[in-house]
């Protein structure tokens, strides 16, 4: 009588390489890091490169994110719905990034002297450029492109 065990895990590994060949994924825990490409908007994904399209949720629509007035000089507003946070570095320079913190993905949840700060593990982020001014995180948050209307609504471009 043969050893069925040798059959079964021929059958298991090829089912595993037909669902990698149909287009499948395969997710695995671990690492202090993402990859890159998970981060939505992170400057490595097309997201971040192109305009977002009309059909995307985080595009703009002329909708108002927020009144310039809502944001402080030298500080920002996270805007937790949208997953954005919006900084004013000096009167009148406005700009705008990903609220998603590059390091494992929670959400900022305030702007304070001078840097945009996650809860989870301490990273902070500047508010002129998204660059880390204090890890974990090792890559700067995503700029998102916004427009300024003359009556002071913030746009996404």
């Amino acid at each position: 009588m043969s050893d069925p065990t040798p059959t079964a895990r021929r059958t298991v590994l090829a089912a595993g390489a037909a669902v990698a060949l149909a287009g499948g994924t395969l997710t695995a825990c671990g690492g202090d890091e993402k990859s890159p490409n998970s981060e939505p908007g992170s400057p490595s994904t097309p997201e971040a490169a192109a305009p977002s399209s009309p059909s995307s949720p985080s595009s703009g629509t002329g909708k108002a994110l927020l009144k310039s007035s809502a944001v402080p000089v030298g500080g920002g507003t996270v805007l937790k719905e949208q997953k954005l946070v919006v900084t004013q570095p000096t009167a009148g320079s406005f700009r705008c990034f990903t609220a998603v913190c590059t390091h494992q993905g929670c959400l900022v949840n305030k702007v304070e002297a001078g840097t945009i700060d996650c809860p989870c593990h301490g990273s902070k982020f500047q508010i002129t450029d998204g660059a880390v001014a204090h890890g974990p995180a090792t890559r700067p948050l995503a700029e998102k492109q916004i427009t300024v209307a003359p009556d002071g609504d913030i746009s996404l471009a």
